[in-house]
Formats: C-alpha cells, sequence, structure tokens
C-alpha cells in the first residue's frame, strides 16, 4: 500500500471516529444539544484532557457506556494512526513524497528539456553528460539505488518510476520534450517506450538503444530518429584502440580535454549572420569551457 493510500486511511478513520462521536452524542441526547458541543465532548473525551464534562453524561446509563467504548475504540484508532505516521517519519517515506512533490513541481516549469528513460549503465552516464553540458535533463528511474546516484548529479531532474508507463513519461514532460533519450537493457522496453514517446510528441528527437541490431528498423519505423547499439560501439572504439591508438587519442583531446571541461557543440547560423566567413571560434574558446564550430 502507497504511502497517500496510507495516509488517507489514517486522516479517514480519525475524521470517521470524530463523527462517529460527535453522532452518537447528538442521538442520545436527542439534539437538545448543538451538533458542535457533541463534537467537542467527542475530541475532549478522546484526547483526555479532562476539561470536565460539556453534556450531562453523568448519570445518564447509555451516555456513559457509548463514552467507555468511544474512549476504549477511539484511542486504539489513534494510536494506531500516530503508529503508523511515525513509521513513516522514521522510514523517510514522508520526506520522500514531499522531495518527489517539490522535484515534480519543478519539472512542471521546465520546456524544450530533454528526458532519459532508465537510469542503468548507459542512462546515468548519459544523464551526467546532459547535466554537465547545461541542458535540464529529467531521468525516469525506479531502482532505489540508482535513485540515489542520481540524486548525486547536480542540476539533474528525476521521476521515480517505471518508464514504460506512460504517467511517468508525462510526468516528465514528454510534451514540452525536445528530445528522448531511451537507454533500458531490454529491446521490446525500448521499442514500447519509443512508441509511446512518438505518439505523445510528433516532434521530439527520439534516440533509442539497441542490443539486437535486427530491430533497429522496427525502432525506426516505431519513431526513433536514430537507434545506437552500445555493443557495436564499443567493439568499433576497442578495435580502434588496438590498432589506431594516436588516432583515437587525437579525436578524444578534439572533442574533450584533458581535464573535461570543455566541449564542441553546433550552433546554426543563417545567411545574414556576422558570423559568416568565419572559420573557428577560437578567441571564443580562449573565455570559454564550451567550445563550437560553425558552418
Amino acid at each position: 500500500m502507497g504511502i497517500r493510500n496510507r495516509l488517507i486511511i489514517a486522516i479517514a478513520m480519525l475524521v470517521g471516529t470524530m463523527l462517529l462521536g460527535s453522532t452518537g452524542y447528538y442521538l442520545l441526547f436527542e439534539g437538545k444539544s448543538s451538533y458542535i458541543d457533541c463534537l467537542y465532548m467527542t475530541v475532549i473525551s478522546l484526547t483526555t484532557v479532562g476539561y470536565g464534562e460539556v453534556l450531562g453524561i453523568t448519570g445518564n446509563v447509555r451516555a456513559q457506556i457509548f463514552t467507555m467504548l468511544l474512549i476504549v475504540f477511539g484511542m486504539g484508532i489513534i494510536l494506531y494512526c500516530i503508529s503508523m505516521l511515525s513509521a513513516m517519519f522514521v522510514e523517510g517515506e514522508l520526506t520522500g513524497m514531499l522531495r518527489r512533490r517539490k522535484m515534480q513541481n519543478k519539472i512542471n516549469m521546465l520546456s524544450d528539456h530533454y528526458i532519459i528513460c532508465g537510469g542503468g549503465e548507459t542512462g546515468l552516464p548519459l544523464a551526467a553528460e546532459l547535466a554537465f553540458s547545461k541542458v535540464r535533463v529529467v531521468l525516469i528511474e525506479n531502482d532505489a539505488a540508482a535513485v540515489e546516484r542520481i540524486r548525486l548529479i547536480k542540476g539533474l531532474f528525476h521521476v521515480n518510476g517505471d518508464a514504460t508507463d506512460d504517467a511517468n513519461l508525462i510526468a516528465a514532460g514528454i510534451e514540452r520534450a525536445i528530445g528522448v533519450a531511451i537507454c533500458l537493457p531490454s529491446d521490446n522496453d525500448n521499442l514500447y517506450i519509443t512508441m509511446t514517446a512518438r505518439m505523445l510528441n510528433p516532434t521530439a528527437r527520439i534516440i533509442s538503444r539497441m542490443t539486437n541490431n535486427r530491430l533497429k528498423d522496427k525502432l525506426i519505423k516505431a519513431g526513433a530518429t536514430s537507434v545506437v547499439s552500445p555493443n557495436t560501439i564499443g567493439a568499433l572504439r576497442m578495435a580502434s584502440e588496438m590498432i589506431r591508438p594516436v588516432a583515437i587519442e587525437f579525436l578524444d583531446n578534439f572533442l574533450r580535454s584533458e581535464g573535461g571541461d570543455l566541449r564542441i557543440h553546433q550552433i546554426q547560423v543563417n545567411s545574414v549572420s556576422p558570423l559568416i566567413g568565419k572559420a573557428s571560434c577560437s578567441r571564443a574558446c580562449a573565455t570559454s569551457s564550451t567550445c563550437c564550430f560553425w558552418g
């Protein structure tokens, strides 16, 4: 049972007990006392504050029996609710719910952001790289250990849930996103999410992970803009490291600095831009941690 359902049940039990006690007193005294006096009597009986009787209970056998039953069963319900709330505080569930609600409010204000489905061996490094590139990223992951690692990445938003659930994609702002990266280990899940994401956002750029190369055409037809096979890319990289290590080192240094704080981006230049005719942005690179090429 979820924390929200347990909170609703606890509140319903407390309210129900108050209403039952108040109505019982009101009926016992045949409407001679106001309902607010009956409610007040119920509250001071259950909380045992000892302010004295508001209603004429002493000498009224039926009212005395009802009061005893109300105190016995009502106190049991109150103690149960208090223990439930205490357990949720100790276990951190209530804090987690408040944290998720705060995170969801921030995600609801995002637009033109990127969504990553899956925070595993591929998704988490991808999320870290995009966050480092200063773009808005929302990662969907339901594994508790992965969620804890996600919280360590500065500037990364996350939705705690299964990426195959449409509700979690909507919670991540799929309709307002400009890009979706699908990184689950199962090709079937990736195919399903690709199709769902394309239905929810016809214009987003969708990159899907693939293990079985035979599924590439299906992923493209399902709506993927591009398909990436980490196994194939890893194999090609290992082959290049084996037979052309100098070229690989040059390309790595070209794409990012050794310190890891330089990235090369592409920007679109229109026909009337003052950048037309510029060979590079070497002057900008000298003063910025982000470099680009124009063309």
